[in-house]
Formats: C-alpha cells, sequence, structure tokens
C-alpha cells in the first residue's frame, strides 16, 4: 500500500531484457531515499507501478516486470536514462497524507493538453470512458504514482491542477503532450460502485480484476 506521496526521482541505469519480462536498475535521485534504505522482496512504487525489489548494489535497486506489467503499464516504454517517480510502501503508524494507492495500474492515459498560469499547471489527460465513470471531481487519482485531485472530468478527459513543488519533485514536470502515464482509480470509488450494482457497465470490475 501506498499514499502517492512521491519520495522523490530516479533514473531508469538498465534495461535488461529476460524471457519472461524487464529488469530495470533504478538509481535514487541524491535527495530521494538510499538504495541501501530498502531490501530485497521491498515493494517501492515505480511511477505508479508496486514492483519488488530483487537486488540491491552499489548501482541502484533492481526491479523485475513481467509481460502483463509492461502489457498493461507504460513501463514497457521506459528507455535508458529515463526518469520514475519512487515511493516505498506505507508504513505502519506513517501519516497517510495522500490517498489509499495499491501500485495496480488501471489504465494507460496520454496527456493531451498542458495549460499553463506562470508556475501552476493544469494538464488533461486522455483514456477511456470506462475509467471516467468512476471519476468524480474533487475526487482522488493516481497518475504515474502521484496522488492528485481532480478538477475536471469528462466523458474521456480529466485534468489535475499541478503545483510548482509537484511539477519540481515529480516527472511531471518534464511530461509533454502525447506523453503516456499510469493511472491508478481511487479505490474506495471502485468497490463502491461494484457494491452499488447496476450502476454502469459491469464488464469495466470485471475487467479490473483480470488487469490485477
Amino acid at each position: 500500500m501506498f499514499t502517492g506521496l512521491v519520495e522523490g526521482q530516479a533514473t531508469v541505469r538498465v534495461l535488461k531484457k529476460e524471457p519472461a519480462g524487464l529488469r530495470l536498475t533504478i538509481d535514487p535521485d541524491s535527495d530521494c531515499f538510499p538504495s541501501a534504505d530498502v531490501n530485497i522482496g521491498d515493494s517501492v512504487s515505480v511511477c505508479g507501478c508496486c514492483l519488488t525489489v530483487v537486488r540491491v548494489s552499489a548501482d541502484g535497486m533492481e526491479f523485475e516486470a513481467g509481460e502483463e506489467t509492461l502489457s498493461k503499464t507504460s513501463l514497457g516504454e521506459l528507455k535508458e536514462g529515463g526518469r520514475v517517480n519512487l515511493e516505498r510502501s506505507l508504513a505502519v503508524g506513517a501519516r497517510l497524507g495522500g490517498h489509499f494507492v495499491q501500485g495496480h495500474v488501471d489504465s494507460v492515459a496520454t496527456v493531451d493538453s498542458i495549460d499553463r498560469d506562470q508556475e501552476w499547471v493544469d494538464m488533461w489527460f486522455r483514456l477511456p470512458s470506462e475509467m471516467t465513470q468512476l471519476m468524480v471531481p474533487k475526487g482522488s487519482v493516481a497518475v504515474d504514482g502521484i496522488s492528485l485531485t481532480l478538477v475536471n472530468v469528462e466523458s474521456e478527459l480529466f485534468s489535475v491542477a499541478l503545483i510548482p513543488h509537484t511539477l519540481d519533485i515529480t516527472t511531471l514536470g518534464q511530461r509533454t503532450v502525447g506523453a503516456r502515464v499510469n493511472i491508478e482509480l481511487d479505490i474506495l470509488g471502485k468497490y463502491v460502485a461494484k457494491l452499488l450494482g447496476g450502476k454502469g457497465d459491469q464488464s469495466i470490475y470485471n475487467d479490473l480484476g483480470r488487469r490485477n
């Protein structure tokens, strides 16, 4: 479980193809948590995807991503030298400053437009309408692992307002129109919609279950 409060960014140092997926070596920035602070078996959110640490070395921390993860998220599009957001799993008793984030990506969205107002940014994302059905204005969404508040929700679009701090410490400050990002819907909203029953297309719930 995560909070969507990104602890810092990291650089992808090595991408190595394996028979059943991809092995990633990620080197955290100096102002992020060091690799020495994680152990083999720990869960880390990498751009919103929950991955397990399989090795820790002087070069950084290593993860393995299977074909299912690569096909359902933007991790398969990573390049060596690329940048990712990192967050360690929530410790028991820690403050929950964002919202409950599982690290299970529901969909990949595309940056549709970026509206700048001095140092602030309104960013719009496009994704399938069956996903926006489970979004509400002022609700929560995780974009590349970042806990954000929804501003506008339309049929296939939603927007968020990004403050300078978020743009500085996360990869959203580097995203351009057309970039693809990982989306995780609010788990509470998904459960409420499922319990209400009969609201919307039931296939979305079955589909979300298969994804995770």
